[in-house]
């Protein structure tokens, strides 16, 4: 009678331990996003406005005033150069050039926002943050090539792929296969 209860036992958890791994969760290489968040890969530019707030909040000690308008300027700001750099692909001098003259609008901005010492730390590493902002703004351009083309996104809302219909048969059944057809 023992060993019937030790084999009845072992199969049982034999059978148990297999029940436990099939529902662990299977490992996939691609990510499930998160529908609440917006994704920096479709808002590239709204992430690097946010890196370049967030660093100059800590740099310059912002209150929540100053770090709400801080963030709308270089959200604006931002999307002004990020529209000068695609356009202007191709011409480094130019885009500096440009986006001189936006960091020259930003700098009167801020002017209103900061008070005398927090501006007078800003100003002294401008191009600091500059050179924080074209750095993120070169890797991240490059991070969301290769991220697009590891997990390309689906072409429509409800997660369908676009690909290829499989081909109508060229043979037909013969014979009368419509309505009449007994």
């Amino acid at each position: 009678m023992t060993i019937k209860t030790a084999l009845a036992s072992l199969t049982l958890a034999l059978l148990a331990g297999g029940a436990f791994a099939q529902q662990a969760p299977r490992a996939s290489t691609v990510e499930a996003q998160d529908k609440t968040q917006p994704s920096p890969r479709l808002n590239p530019v709204q992430a690097r406005a946010d890196r370049l707030s967030n660093q100059m909040v800590r740099d310059l000690r912002l209150n929540n005033y100053q770090a709400t308008r801080l963030r709308a300027i270089n959200a604006d700001k931002v999307a002004k150069m990020a529209a000068i750099e695609r356009k202007n692909a191709g011409n480094p001098q130019l885009i500096d050039e440009q986006c001189g003259s936006v960091c020259k609008e930003r700098d009167q901005e801020l002017q209103a926002v900061l008070s005398t010492d927090q501006y007078s730390s800003y100003f002294g590493s401008r191009a600091t943050y500059y050179k924080f902002d074209k750095d993120y703004a070169n890797q991240s351009a490059s991070i969301l090539l290769t991220n697009s083309v590891q997990n390309p996104a689906p072409a429509r809302a409800n997660n369908a792929t676009v690909a290829p219909t499989n081909p109508k048969p060229a043979n037909r059944p013969a014979g009368n296969l419509g309505r009449n057809a007994r």
